[in-house]
């Protein structure tokens, strides 16, 4: 097993499939060439201080070589995004809770979650409306009572 070292990498792997476990992430992307199972570490900095993150990195890094090679896909790469509970999770129920995620990267996914979820867009305010909500004034007790207003009077 090699390791992804470059971010190019690593952002191929976000675009591919992935299983969810309480102490970390496993991303899977296959490739097409016939190379060997390549697998790579991150730990983000919100996990706390160096040593900490350190410490989770070295715990991925010991659950991956504890683990029978053939669970893994050829030709695929994987990425472990450690969590924070990767620190206080016993190491035991870690192995098998990366057995059992790689497991479910292994099952085929239903044709909808395949294809590549589109990206959320905001939706686009109209400035001229809320510009014009934002300084108006406020309707007073008369123009509440007749229904005549300022927008009113425009559109007659």
């Amino acid at each position: 097993m090699d390791r992804l070292r470059q971010r190019a990498d690593f952002l191929a792997v976000a675009d591919g499939v992935r299983a969810n476990s309480p102490a970390f992430v496993v991303q899977r992307r296959e490739r097409p060439d016939q190379g060997p199972v390549r697998i790579g570490f991150t730990v983000t900095k919100k996990n706390g201080t160096a040593t900490e993150r350190n410490r989770i990195r070295r715990r991925l890094r010991e659950l991956v070589k504890r683990l029978d090679p053939l669970t893994m896909r050829p030709h695929s790469d994987y990425v472990l995004v450690g969590r924070r509970d990767a620190l206080s999770r016993d190491f035991d129920i870690m192995l098998a809770d990366l057995q059992a995620t790689l497991r479910r990267l292994d099952r085929p996914q239903a044709k909808q979650q395949q294809t590549k979820p589109q990206p959320h867009v905001k939706p686009q305010l109209r400035k001229s409306s809320d510009a014009s909500r934002r300084h108006a004034p406020a309707p007073d007790a008369h123009s509440r009572e007749t229904g005549l207003n300022d927008e009113t009077i425009r559109k007659r």
